[in-house]
């Protein structure tokens, strides 16, 4: 009879830490507008844990919510018409150029918007800020949702945005300033920029971004690439989880057709979290929840409620 209190006490006190963590990936782009104000309040609507988001620096150092480097061509509209022609980059923009753009629907006709048929548009919505949707946040009373903040920057193509150093340390000012850096993660596939997070900001959690794919990988198992700020694997054991653990990682954030069950137990006996991207298709969550990945990153985050039984 003395284990049941004891026993209780450790469920309690492992709750948080087991908590399954759904996000809401650029808001859930399935349904609603990427990374638009509209589709993250629809998220919290739904009761998604996090809200997985993109951010760029602007010409006049804003930070703005947009997934590429550049203007999407897919998405974007100047004065009702689309945006044709070389798209510059965000940081080629002020923020008063970047909002006139309305991002409220995907381009009809190209494979984009076949991809995500079921999208709602929602004509009229300009680009957000990062300070916007911590505004929103507030305003909802909502004091339990996260945010995990991606940097999109390519330190193979340094010209599309501000540095790593500047970037970072715009994001965790932003951050503390709206008072969340309890219920912030930045990540990054250009690690160098949660290299200088965890200078800044210690205590702010991290979760490396990776991908292994024939045409865009931004990780080498036999060298060194230009994403990893050093931190190869063939440096460590030739493990990839055991270089985000050496690089200070909190999370590791693999493409989800990269992971094995093996893996998954390998990153977290690290004390590694392993949160996959992009995973849309039911067997797919269903799959990866029973290796016991500790949480999804969806476009579609009914789909996950539904496989989760929420």
């Amino acid at each position: 009879m003395r284990l049941l209190p004891l026993l209780m006490t450790m469920i309690l006190a492992a709750g948080p830490a087991a908590a399954f963590d759904l996000q809401a990936h650029r808001g859930g782009r399935a349904l609603w507008p990427e990374n638009t104000l509209p589709a993250f309040e629809r998220a919290l609507d739904l009761g998604v844990d996090t809200l997985e988001l993109d951010t760029g620096v602007t010409r006049d150092g804003v930070l703005i919510i947009a997934h590429d480097r550049h203007v999407d061509a897919n998405l974007a509209r100047r004065d009702g018409q689309w945006v044709e022609g070389p798209q510059p980059t965000w940081n080629s923009l002020t923020l008063a150029e970047a909002r006139v753009l309305d991002v409220g629907r995907i381009r009809p006709d190209t494979p984009y918007a076949k991809r995500f048929s079921r999208q709602t548009p929602m004509d009229g919505t300009p680009v957000p800020t990062l300070a916007a949707l911590f505004d929103l946040v507030k305003k909802r009373g909502d004091t339990k949702v996260r945010f995990n903040i991606e940097t999109k920057i390519d330190p193979t193509a340094p010209a599309d945005s501000i540095d790593p150093e500047t970037f970072s340390a715009l994001l965790v000012r932003q951050v503390r300033e709206a008072g969340m850096q309890d219920r912030v993660t930045i990540q990054s596939f250009d690690w160098r920029t949660l290299q200088a997070v965890h200078k800044l900001a210690p205590h702010i959690p991290t979760a490396y971004l990776t991908i292994i794919d024939p045409e865009e990988s931004t990780i080498s198992m036999t060298g060194s690439s230009p994403w990893t700020a050093g931190f190869d694997p063939v440096r460590h054991g030739d493990s990839l989880p055991a270089a985000i653990k050496a690089a200070g990682g909190d999370i590791w954030s693999p493409y989800h057709l990269n992971l094995t069950p093996a893996l998954v137990k390998e990153a977290q006996a690290l004390g590694l979290k392993v949160l996959p991207w992009t995973v849309n298709d039911p067997a797919d969550m269903k799959r990866l929840i029973d290796w016991g990945v500790d949480g999804l990153i969806t476009d579609d985050p009914v789909t996950g409620k539904q496989v989760l039984g929420r």
